[in-house]
């Protein structure tokens, strides 16, 4: 039984922590939301309810956390975490930030003599829950294979992608794919729809067609059935292309697609659609022509 921290109860935080202290692990968890801790400690009694970020590196060997951006990773690691982490723990970020604000923790970090990966997730809510996710690990491989096994409990897919922000810059990578990808979803499934093509029938032929996306069919059936139920929210996506502009511009990478697709994300919560799915945003085009894609 291992000493273990998490930081961070949202969406994925919760359940990954949960199933961390289902392994055996004793988990000291500290959030934003107090509520959530007090919940997820009374739930397994393997977890103990933190009241700082600070209070959850007293006694952990490694510490995980997710969170929302770059200011809230810093915040929670450099401010709460790194003031009473011993030297030889690791933390783990397994949030979507910018490279650079990750790097820059991991610099701060080293001279405290404490280990840090960059290590974000994909598979959203039902992988957080089934403990199936994939994650992207940057920093140092020896301290990577000292806590896989801490991994491998949360995820079924690891990939270790090299030094310092390596990880992120593949997380990035996929999201900016996934968001262009539904845009495109987006506009050609209103196209169809505004035409008289059953929507039903539309995505039968994309399934069965070299525009088939493992993407589009895990979420066309919630978008036909007008299930926008939040397991990865428009205002995060939006954030994630805010940061894959930013690596863009540091390397001189045009991506002229994707900023166009960040302006119709910014169009969704501008809508109000923000803390919905981000399969939501088809409605900002289906309120631009009158349109629902749905089920006949």
């Amino acid at each position: 039984m291992a000493n273990l921290g998490y930081c961070g109860l949202g969406i994925m935080g919760y359940p990954m922590a949960r199933n961390l202290a289902r392994a055996g692990n004793r988990v000291a968890v500290w959030s934003y939301t107090k509520e959530k801790c007090d919940k997820l400690a009374g739930e397994e009694p393997n977890v103990t309810a933190c009241a700082t970020a600070a209070e959850v590196a007293n006694d952990a060997e490694c510490i995980f956390l997710c969170v929302g951006d770059d200011a809230m990773a810093e915040d929670v690691i450099l401010n709460g975490l790194a003031q009473t982490a011993k030297p030889g723990t690791v933390i783990v970020d397994t949030s979507t930030v910018s490279p650079a604000s990750s790097i820059k923790v991991g610099e701060a970090l080293t001279k405290k003599g404490i280990h840090f990966l960059g290590a974000p997730c994909t598979g959203s809510k039902p992988g957080a829950e089934g403990g199936t996710l994939t994650f992207m690990i940057g920093g140092e491989k020896e301290v990577f294979e000292r806590v896989r096994p801490y991994f491998e409990v949360m995820g079924k897919r690891l990939y270790y992608c090299g030094g310092p922000g390596m990880g992120l810059h593949a997380k990035l990578t996929q999201n900016l794919i996934l968001s262009n990808i539904l845009q495109a979803f987006n506009e050609g499934m209103v196209l169809a729809t505004k035409a008289g093509v059953d929507p039903e029938l539309m995505l039968d032929i994309l399934d069965n067609s070299a525009a088939k996306s493992g993407l589009i069919s895990f979420k066309a059936p919630y978008i036909l059935r007008r299930d926008f139920s939040t397991n990865f929210s428009v205002k995060w996506m939006h954030k994630d292309i805010g940061l894959m502009l930013e690596s863009a511009n540091d390397l001189n990478v045009p991506l002229p697609l994707t900023a166009l697709t960040q302006q119709l994300f910014r169009a969704a919560i501008a809508c109000g659609y923000g803390e919905e799915d981000f399969c939501s945003t088809i409605k900002v085009l289906e309120g631009m022509t009158g349109v629902e894609v749905k089920k006949v």
